[in-house]
């Protein structure tokens, strides 16, 4: 006969399983593409004020800010590999997005934590060209996907679907959480959009948001790249020169090569009734204007910031529905909830929009983690964390084995509050797509957190930036006497991580073999002459 005593304790240890509390927390791991910490209120910024997140504050008023998440390569495919496997490109294969299939039979989180007993999914943007692997659940986006009426691919074949983008992907994630998942088994469930990549195309009933307001202008809109390298004066991602007015200002309806922009292709007579309405009175207005120079830029940032922003509304609108989904199924209490982006991005910084350098508005990536009963509220975390540390995390917070050949580390202690000893002091990065978009030259880089050094290495240049002296890195303070020290021991350092994360002496040559593929090369034909076609303009 069962005990008074057990009777007791029986509905609570069914209460304990029911919401999860046996050490295995469902995961939620929302991920979005280009977004920029200066675009989230919780950080901070010139933006917080006029463009709030207050879903995604939420997050990091609950759990907490990582202020310092670098990423190991500044675009899009290459940190999502480095995020499935915990390793840098150079060991995943990944390194470009162009003209490369990401190797889905190697090891991956996912596949681990398959093994460890959960579920996987992932719904949204995929972007790495093969099919995925180690989900129990995918539905995504063929390559960059669409904003209106996107197309999925299943496992079951392609399909198109009506709506925009963001709120399809979110309706989908939460009826997997609602009905599609086996409620036996804790699940990681990775809801990755589009938004905010460009040509940042808004919902439609965001089409009008911002109209009445002017957006502040980051104070380096003007820059002349004056104390900086060849690098960044010969890119090709200026608001001024390279942003267009037909797909990614929206003036016209074609871009430079005469193409029907991506929107107008996917848009129903309903959908382009109300971006006509909203875009076209706007349109008629910059016209007439027929602004020039400093006028012109601004008013193309103006245009571009607002699409974005947008965007971005559209991405804390999932965020907030996503939590409201989790507490009308009873999962919030033991749900860890994570937002990032693959990596940052430029808002006029510069003078610029991409990403790929390893300056900071495209090197840092925002991370909020709420993990109920785990994380201090309100906390904020200044460490050097990474996107090469998500992988472990994941398996860690599953309680699942942490393999050895994975070169990031779990950031499970330091949610806990407790930061391990033996924690990074610096942060190795390395850029490869050269040539291609935007004609960003490939570097590598170590930083402390404080101080960054940069190699340019095809261009035999290096740039040294105090980001507590100098935080929008303006002035390059390589060879400079005083900093002599610093950069002995950064240079030290740079070595002594090339050896510890195996990076091959014969990179630069072995990736240069690669960029040359036909794809790359046209790319970079297509840029050189654009370049010279703006250079011909000023000229004249």
């Amino acid at each position: 006969m069962l005990s008074y005593k057990y009777h007791l304790l029986l509905p609570l240890c069914l209460l304990a399983s029911y919401l999860g509390l046996s050490g295995t927390p469902n995961i939620v791991f929302v991920f979005s593409d280009d977004h920029a910490t200066q675009a989230i209120s919780a950080y901070g910024g010139h933006l917080a004020k006029v463009a709030p997140t207050p879903n995604l504050d939420r997050i990091a008023k609950q759990g907490m800010r990582f202020n310092r998440c670098m990423v190991t390569n500044s675009i899009c495919g290459p940190s999502r590999a480095t995020i499935l496997t915990g390793k840098y490109s150079h060991l995943n294969g990944f390194y470009k997005n162009e003209a490369t299939k990401f190797d889905g039979s190697q090891q991956t989180f996912p596949k681990l934590m398959q093994k460890a007993g959960y579920q996987t999914a992932i719904i949204g943007k995929w972007h790495l060209a093969s099919k995925p692997t180690g989900f129990d659940h995918w539905e995504v986006l063929p390559g960059q996907g669409s904003y209106y009426n996107p197309d999925f691919i299943t496992s079951n074949g392609r399909h198109r679907e009506t709506g925009y983008v963001s709120e399809i992907i979110t309706d989908k994630a939460k009826k997997w959480l609602s009905s599609q998942r086996d409620k036996r088994k804790p699940f990681i469930l990775m809801v990755q959009h589009k938004a905010p990549h460009r040509a940042w195309d808004p919902a439609p009933k965001y089409l009008t948001l911002f109209d009445d307001i002017k957006i502040p202008e980051p104070s380096t809109l003007f820059d002349d790249y004056g104390n900086r390298g060849t690098a960044a004066k010969n890119q090709d991602m200026t608001i001024s020169k390279t942003m267009t007015l037909g797909r990614d200002l929206k003036v016209k309806e074609h871009d430079d090569t005469g193409n029907l922009g991506w929107a107008f292709k996917r848009m129903n007579p309903e959908q382009r009734a109300k971006w006509d309405a909203a875009y076209q009175p706007k349109n008629n207005a910059f016209m007439k204007a027929n602004l020039k120079g400093k006028e012109l830029i601004s008013w193309k940032y103006q245009r571009y910031i607002k699409d974005y922003l947008r965007c971005i509304r559209s991405v804390d609108d999932s965020v907030g529905e996503l939590r409201e989904c989790l507490l009308a199924n009873n999962l919030n209490e033991n749900t860890v909830f994570i937002y990032s982006s693959d990596q940052g991005f430029y808002l006029g910084e510069h003078g610029w929009f991409d990403k790929r350098f390893m300056y900071d508005e495209s090197y840092r990536t925002p991370l909020l983690v709420d993990w109920p009963g785990v994380t201090q509220t309100g906390r904020v975390n200044n460490d050097l964390v990474s996107n090469l540390d998500f992988a472990q995390t994941f398996l860690d917070m599953a309680g699942a084995p942490l393999p050895k050949d994975m070169q990031g580390a779990s950031l499970v202690p330091l949610l806990k509050g407790k930061k391990p000893k033996n924690w990074r002091k610096y942060h190795y990065y390395h850029y490869y797509e050269y040539p291609g978009w935007h004609m960003v030259h490939r570097h590598e880089g170590v930083y402390d957190g404080r101080y960054k050094l940069m190699n340019f290495y095809d261009l035999d240049e290096w740039e040294l930036y105090d980001m507590q002296s100098d935080p929008l890195e303006m002035k390059n303070h390589f060879g400079r006497p005083a900093y002599a020290e610093i950069t002995k021991r950064l240079s030290k350092e740079l070595t002594n991580l090339r050896k510890q994360f195996q990076v091959p002496e014969n990179i630069k040559q072995d990736i240069t073999d690669v960029n040359m593929h036909y794809h790359s090369e046209e790319i970079r034909k297509r840029g050189v002459a654009r370049k010279k076609a703006h250079e011909a303009k000023d000229r004249n």
